[in-house]
C-alpha cells in the first residue's frame, strides 16, 4: 500500500482524500514509511516531523468528515527546503552556524501551505545558506541523486529535488537564487519551477541575496508544480518585494497543454561547446517534438547571456555579505570561544570561523571585496549594469516569442566529489539558470528525457516573461504531455525502486 500511495500524485492523493477512498494521515504515514525506508542512503531530510505530520493529516481527515470543503492541496505531504523558517521545526540552512535553531516565527510560504491543508513532513538538506550547485556544502553530509546514488541531486535545493525523484514526498518547496530550483529538479528527473521575482514571498526565507531569491516548487508533474505554485503564492506585505498583483492563471495553463500557434524561441547562446553530447541531443529532440505539435521554432540571440555567469558571481556574493553579517554569535545561533576572557570581535570571528563552510566563506570574502572602497564601481557597479543589458536582452527576446527555451544544465549530474575543489566547474552548473534569475523572470524545467550517453535525466528550460509564468506551464504540460504518449508512461516510472544497494546502474536503464 505504501508504494501505491507514494507513487500517486499530488493532484491524484488530494482527489482521493477528498472523496474519502483513503485518509490524509494514511497517506501521511505511506511517505513518513517511505523515508524510514530509503532516506538513510538519499539524505533528502535533516528533519522529519512525523508527530507533526500526521496530527495535520488528522486534522484534515477531521475536516473532510464534517463536511467542511478541502483545498487543492489538503492532505498532500510537502518536504520543506530547510531554508523556510517553521515554528515548529528547527531551521538550519544546512549550516553548524543554525544548528538546532528554533525560528520564533513562521514564513509565509509554510504558513500559506499549513492553510492550504498541505501536511509538512519535515526539512530538507541544502547548500549551505543556498550557496551551491550539488548540496554537498551542507554541514551535515551531502544528499544523493536517487537516479544514481553516487551522484549528486543539484542544489542549492538538492534534498527536496531527491526527495520528490526517490517518492519520499509528492511535492517540495526550493528557493531559486541562479538556478536552485531549476538544476536540480533537471538533473532528478523532475519539474521545478522559478516564479517571476516577487511572485512568491521570501518573508521567513534566510537570506542568501535578496535581489534573487525566489521560493518555488518541486514536483514530479507540471500540474502538481502549478497547483503548488498557486498554493504558495500571491501578494504579502511582509515582504517589500513581493508583487501585488494576482497570481498567474498557472493551474489552467498546466491543464491546457497546448502550444499549437506559439512562437517559441531557442537561446542560441545556450548550447554547443561544453554542454554534453546525451544534454544536446534530448534537447534538440524537445525542439523538434514542440515544433511537430504546431509551435514556430525561431532562433533568438541573447548577446549578453554569456556574461551573464561572472555578474552573478559578483552580485549574488555582495549581498551574501551584507545578509550573513548577522550571523555574529551575539543574539542566537552558534557560539565559539565565549570563556569569558575574549572580545567580543574574538568571539565573532572564531564562531563565523568555525559556523561557515567553505564556499560560504568564500562568497562572503568574494562579496566584500566587490563592495569595499575603491572596488565598488569596477566589480559590483558594473555587475548591475551588465545585469541591466542582460534584462533587455530578455525584453527583445520576448518582443519576437511567447517563451524562451534551452537546456535547464549543461550535464546530467555529476559525480559527488567530482567538482568539490573546482569551484569555476561549480559555478558552470547554473550556466543556463543564471539570466532569468537576473532579470527576475519566470522559469520552468520540465524533464525531457534520459541523455543517450549516461542514462541519466535531461531537463528542458521553459523561460517566460515577467508575470508570464502560466505561458512556461502551458509549454511545460504540452511537453510532457506528448513524450507521455509517445513512451506510454511518465519519465520517472524509468526509476527503479530504491533497494538495499540503491537505485539500479544508470547504464542498465532505457535511454529513450
Amino acid at each position: 500500500m505504501t508504494a501505491e500511495l507514494t507513487r500517486m500524485t499530488a493532484a491524484e492523493m488530494a482527489s482521493a482524500i477528498a472523496a474519502g477512498q483513503v485518509s490524509a494521515v494514511e497517506v501521511t504515514q505511506a511517505h513518513l514509511d517511505a523515508i524510514a525506508a530509503v532516506d538513510g542512503r538519499v539524505h533528502a531530510f535533516l528533519h522529519v516531523s512525523a508527530e507533526i505530520a500526521l496530527a495535520a493529516a488528522s486534522a484534515v481527515d477531521a475536516r473532510r468528515a464534517a463536511g467542511q470543503p478541502l483545498g487543492p492541496l489538503a492532505g498532500v505531504p510537502i518536504a520543506v527546503k530547510d531554508v523556510f523558517t517553521t515554528a515548529d521545526m528547527p531551521t538550519t540552512c544546512g549550516s553548524r552556524i543554525l544548528d538546532g535553531w528554533q525560528p520564533p516565527y513562521e514564513s509565509t510560504v509554510t504558513r500559506r501551505l499549513r492553510e492550504a491543508g498541505a501536511v509538512i513532513l519535515g526539512k530538507t538538506n541544502m547548500d549551505e545558506f543556498a550557496m551551491g550547485s550539488s548540496t554537498e556544502n551542507s554541514a551535515f553530509g551531502p544528499s544523493r541523486n536517487p537516479w544514481d546514488l553516487t551522484r549528486v541531486p543539484g542544489g542549492s535545493s538538492g534534498g527536496s529535488a531527491a526527495a520528490v525523484a526517490a517518492f519520499e514526498a509528492p511535492l517540495g518547496t526550493g528557493t531559486d537564487t541562479g538556478g536552485s530550483i531549476r538544476q536540480p529538479a533537471a538533473v532528478c528527473g523532475i519539474v521545478g519551477m522559478k516564479p517571476t521575482y516577487g511572485g512568491s514571498s521570501r518573508y521567513g526565507v534566510v537570506a542568501f541575496a535578496s535581489s534573487l531569491d525566489t521560493p518555488g516548487p518541486l514536483a514530479r508533474t507540471v500540474l502538481d508544480a502549478a497547483l503548488l505554485h498557486e498554493a504558495m503564492s500571491g501578494h504579502d506585505p511582509c515582504d517589500s518585494t513581493s508583487i501585488d498583483a494576482p497570481v498567474p492563471p498557472v493551474v489552467a495553463a498546466a491543464q491546457q497543454a497546448d502550444v499549437e500557434g506559439m512562437r517559441i524561441g531557442v537561446v542560441t547562446e545556450l548550447g554547443g561547446e561544453g554542454y554534453q553530447p546525451g544534454v544536446l541531443a534530448r534537447f534538440g529532440e524537445a525542439v523538434e517534438l514542440l515544433e511537430s505539435l504546431g509551435a514556430k521554432i525561431i532562433e533568438v540571440s541573447c548577446p549578453h547571456f554569456g556574461y551573464a555567469l561572472p555578474a552573478y558571481y559578483l552580485i549574488a556574493p555582495s549581498e551574501c555579505s551584507s545578509n550573513l553579517a548577522r550571523f555574529d554569535a551575539m543574539r542566537y545561533g552558534l557560539r565559539c570561544g565565549d570563556d569569558g576572557t575574549r572580545s567580543a570581535e574574538e568571539v565573532m570571528s572564531l564562531t563565523r570561523g568555525e559556523g561557515f563552510g567553505a564556499e560560504v566563506k568564500r562568497r562572503i570574502i568574494l562579496g566584500t571585496y566587490a563592495l569595499s572602497s575603491g572596488y565598488y564601481d569596477a566589480y559590483y557597479g558594473k555587475a548591475q549594469q551588465v545585469r541591466t543589458l542582460v534584462t533587455r536582452d530578455f525584453d527583445t527576446a520576448f518582443g519576437q516569442v511567447d517563451v524562451l527555451i534551452s537546456p535547464s544544465t549543461p550535464t546530467t549530474a555529476f559525480r559527488i566529489g567530482e567538482r568539490a575543489d573546482d569551484p569555476m566547474a561549480m559555478y558552470l552548473a547554473d550556466l543556463c539558470t543564471i539570466p532569468s534569475d537576473l532579470a527576475g523572470n519566470a522559469a520552468l524545467s520540465v524533464p525531457c528525457g534520459l541523455a543517450p550517453d549516461d542514462g541519466l535525466p535531461v531537463g528542458l528550460q521553459i523561460m517566460a516573461p515577467v508575470l508570464g509564468d502560466d505561458r512556461a506551464y502551458r509549454v511545460g504540460a504540452a511537453v510532457e504531455a506528448a513524450l507521455r504518449e509517445r513512451w506510454g508512461h511518465p519519465l520517472l516510472d524509468e526509476a527503479p525502486e530504491l533497494t538495499a544497494d540503491g537505485m539500479g546502474a544508470a547504464g542498465a536503464r532505457s535511454t529513450k
